[in-house]
């Protein structure tokens, strides 16, 4: 009986403490951690950060634009490079100095300056990119620095003890654009494709408006769990984010 009862009792130590460690992990604030005038970074979880830099537009202005770094046993992966070098150098030195973690890649979600404008600082430092084919594609079109890995659907890649994806789901924003996704923390970096909750089209120079809802659709119904949605440009949030997206492009 004495047996029994000291399982018992482990057991609900067990569960009481896995429950207050999940209660602690929910309590995550985000937090603004560092800001200049061209880069400002934000912890979003425990292991996760969205970063922000800046790109003037004829249409929209002075635009914040948004990447995301995820972070496992001193290694860290990019997604999207901030708008320019100068930025980009600012956020490595940033990674290597006050995170003190190694860049292991980049990996530009879609064509846009707004995604790979810094990717020549990267390389300049030997941190290796890595890019959907159309991306690299379009780069050289468009005489952007080129991403140097391709990929064609899935892309899955170590980060410490975890993983990353980026995956291709269909075209959006534009043809070639991908979702970044960090499973371990239910993190998705939605890029361009994902708009903030209450945000216009936007640029649509390159978007297939057709199937941008139907590409969402797919990205919702692949991650179920996720928990933190970080779009191209704006605040970040949860699954709201891809509901308001599927609505805005809907086809009627």
């Amino acid at each position: 009986m004495k047996a029994i009862t000291k399982t018992l009792s482990l057991l609900i130590i067990s569960i009481m403490s896995i429950s207050a460690f999940a209660q602690e992990k929910a309590k995550f604030k985000s937090k603004e951690i560092y800001k200049t005038s061209s880069l400002v970074i934000t912890q979003i979880s425990e292991n996760a950060f969205k970063h922000v830099s800046f790109k003037q537009t004829n249409d929209f202005g002075y635009v914040p634009c948004n990447g995301v770094l995820v972070r496992n046993n001193d290694e860290v992966i990019v997604f999207d490079t901030p708008t320019n070098d100068k930025s980009a150098e600012e956020l490595i030195k940033w990674v290597k100095e006050t995170l003190h973690c190694k860049i292991n890649a980049v990996i530009p979600t879609h064509f846009h300056d707004d995604c790979l404008g810094g990717l020549k600082a990267f390389h300049d430092n030997n941190i290796p990119s890595y890019a959907n084919f159309k991306t690299i594609e379009l780069a050289k079109e468009n005489k952007y620095t080129v991403p140097q890995n391709g990929f064609k659907d899935l892309l899955t890649l170590k980060v410490g003890k975890e993983s990353i994806t980026a995956k291709f789901f269909g075209e959006g924003h534009t043809k070639d654009n991908v979702v970044g996704y960090f499973p371990s923390e239910n993190v998705m970096f939605g890029g361009c494709l994902v708009k903030e909750v209450d945000a216009s089209k936007g640029y649509l120079g390159d978007a297939n408006l057709a199937e941008w809802s139907n590409t969402v659709e797919k990205v919702k119904k692949a991650y179920p769990n996720v928990k933190i949605v970080v779009p191209g440009h704006g605040d970040y949030g949860n699954q709201q984010l891809l509901d308001y997206t599927i609505k805005l492009f809907k086809v009627q």
